[in-house]
């Protein structure tokens, strides 16, 4: 499976987008139950090697993250969702990692500001400054535990982070992979990325950038997003252990101002 187009709702502005794989497969289009675009590819016989080619273009077009209207019950935090919206939300309120060194962090963040969007600025911050980041290239997401007690971890260890403290602080959240595209004057980069989403009821599902303590904005281009990192991983399949790369090369991408 490969989820390497842009999430259906995503804010950018779609232009053009291929996928090519080699060597010679069957591929089908599918979406998941989260409203992922999946591509299903099957090979006959045993590969040597695999290459996967996006070309994707795009506006990206700057917007407020904090451009919405939070409906009054959910203001301050903590707050209780509706009961017919927290039944829709029971997968992204599953606290799915236990443990003493988690519930003390969860514990000690819940006393910060209570208006909920300073609420989530400040714990955003804080997760950020508690955590280096690193660039870990082993296989998987670290353990809520482990990245508290290392204080570092990759976008995706401490996006998880942020997934699981949200959730024991009682609001649905869910876990994100996507591009973090930086376009400039003179040098623009891209990267794979992965941040976490929270629901607030009338502002709907807003990104936390743990790496850069800031709201995700135009540069985060969502690909999938689920439960858990497992739901959202960008090429997985039956493999034995292999060796990888990744290059990426910013050829297509437009920027908007407001």
């Amino acid at each position: 499976m490969i989820r390497l187009a842009p999430y259906s709702h995503s804010h950018i502005i779609p232009g053009s987008y291929s996928l090519t794989v080699q060597p010679q497969h069957n591929l089908h289009w599918q979406q998941d139950v989260y409203g992922n675009t999946l591509a299903r590819i099957d090979f006959e016989g045993r590969l040597q090697a695999l290459s996967v080619e996006v070309s994707l273009g795009a506006t990206l077009k700057s917007y407020n993250p904090f451009d919405f209207l939070i409906e009054e019950r959910a203001k301050v935090f903590p707050f209780q969702y509706a009961p017919r919206i927290q039944k829709a939300l029971l997968p992204y309120l599953r606290i799915d990692e236990e443990s003493l060194v988690l519930s003390q962090y969860a514990e000690s963040v819940s006393t910060m500001h209570q208006e909920i969007l300073s609420f989530l600025v400040e714990l955003n911050q804080h997760l950020c400054s508690q955590i280096r980041y690193e660039q870990r290239l082993e296989q998987g997401v670290q353990s809520c535990e482990e990245t508290l007690l290392k204080a570092s971890g990759s976008c995706r260890d401490s996006g998880w982070l942020m997934v699981q403290v949200l959730r024991q602080l009682g609001l649905a959240s869910r876990f994100v992979s996507g591009y973090l595209v930086q376009v400039g004057k003179d040098n623009s980069m891209a990267d794979l990325h992965a941040w976490a989403e929270v629901f607030i009821p009338g502002a709907g599902w807003i990104g936390l950038d743990t790496t850069s303590g800031l709201f995700t904005s135009e540069g985060h281009i969502a690909l999938a997003v689920g439960p858990t990192p497992q739901d959202v991983i960008p090429v997985d399949g039956t493999t034995e252990p292999c060796m990888s790369t990744i290059d990426y090369q910013i050829t297509a991408f437009e920027y908007q101002s407001e």
